[in-house]
């Protein structure tokens, strides 16, 4: 298993449960982080074997990365995020000849590429290197049918995995934790990456709408990233200094869950985000801008989720209005859509993959 480091965004976690969940018996198990040099706050249990590439950014790391799979040899390889998948897959021609790749795709290629701030080649990079994987995992048949009509990429090739998410131990932490909200309700909670699709930007200015009706709504802000200077001068401009906590980096978001009036995800695009899953194995309402037709499919009609009519401040706006008219202090829902994200289940579907991919690599079939 590869990724950039743990402790980030939604890809490392899925990684990091990968690593937690996946059968020692039936696998031996490496992860290699390409660019962590030391173990961090993550425990990983004594079977997996970990590899710290210590480069400074990923295409850093292609020697070191190149030196540790010939050494290793692996029967698999699974990639874990796109900028990583590029350089797996660029490398495959130097890799062992029975070694099969397997790349995660975390997000929806079309709107990433339609979004900007990627480099103009990206479209071209996807298009050649995606080809050389023996599998693309996708987290929503939306993404696969995207992926499969931008890159031209055969549905033999494509699977649909949930992403693996420990529903039980989200509840147990919420159980134990302290409210961590002070003052009136009601408490908005966003979780992500402060970087530009995550659309937090938006979520400032329809704050500000909320605000003229319902003058003690407040937000916090777990996630840290490069867009936070400009996040912070944007609370000050709109006045929003006292309603916006910014959190920062913390290692578990659901302690804000307890206390919490309802989740908000108003990321402009999004394939399937972590964040989102999360909150509703806490129970949380949702309130969503459709950030993509698998969030759409999963949210819509659904009790206690609110999902906004386009990706606008406006909207998103109008949604959080709408929920709070509707929603009764801390009130909380079943959220039945994530019993297929259970870990149990998402782990055995990622081993019937890895299965699949090995078995037709011992027919030696040239792909799957």
């Amino acid at each position: 298993m590869l990724v950039p480091h743990l402790g980030g965004g939604g890809a490392e976690q899925v990684i990091a449960l990968l690593a937690r969940g996946l059968s020692r018996q039936k696998y031996e198990l490496h992860l290699g982080l390409v660019t962590q040099s030391d173990t961090g706050s993550e425990s990983l249990p004594p079977y997996v074997d970990l590899h710290l590439l210590g480069a400074s950014r990923v295409r850093s790391g292609a020697f070191k990365l190149l030196r540790l799979i010939r050494q290793l040899k692996p029967d698999l390889i699974l990639s874990g995020m796109f900028h990583l998948n590029f350089l797996v897959l660029l490398l495959r021609p130097l890799f062992p000849a029975r070694t099969r790749v397997v790349a995660r795709q975390n997000g929806t290629v079309s709107a990433a590429l339609a979004f900007g701030g990627l480099p103009a080649y990206t479209r071209m990079l996807y298009r050649l290197l995606y080809r050389l994987a023996d599998c693309v995992i996708c987290q929503t048949p939306a993404m696969a049918r995207d992926l499969a009509v931008e890159l031209g990429i055969g549905e033999n090739r494509l699977a649909v995995l949930p992403n693996p998410l420990d529903v039980d131990g989200i509840r147990d932490a919420i159980r134990e934790s302290p409210t961590l909200w002070s003052g009136p309700s009601p408490h908005f909670l966003a979780v992500g990456r402060l970087s530009r699709e995550k659309g937090f930007d938006l979520l400032l200015r329809a704050l500000v709408l909320v605000r003229e009706q319902i003058p003690d709504a407040d937000l916090a802000i777990v996630g840290a990233g490069p867009e936070e200077t400009f996040l912070k001068a944007e609370c000050r401009n709109l006045g929003l200094e006292a309603a916006v906590h910014f959190t920062g980096r913390v290692n578990s978001p659901s302690a804000y869950f307890p206390g919490a009036t309802a989740f908000v995800l108003s990321s402009q695009h999004e394939g399937m985000p972590n964040a989102l899953l999360e909150a509703a194995a806490g129970g949380l309402p949702i309130v969503a801008l459709p950030a993509s037709e698998g969030v759409t499919e999963l949210l819509q009609a659904e009790p206690g989720a609110w999902l906004a009519e386009d990706v606008s401040a406006d909207a998103l706006a109008t949604t959080m209005l709408k929920a709070l008219n509707s929603l009764s202090p801390v009130q909380r829902f079943e959220h039945s859509f994530i019993e297929p994200f259970r870990i149990e289940r998402a782990i055995r579907a990622y081993e019937d993959l890895i299965d699949k991919v090995l078995a037709s690599a011992a027919r030696k079939e040239p792909r799957l």
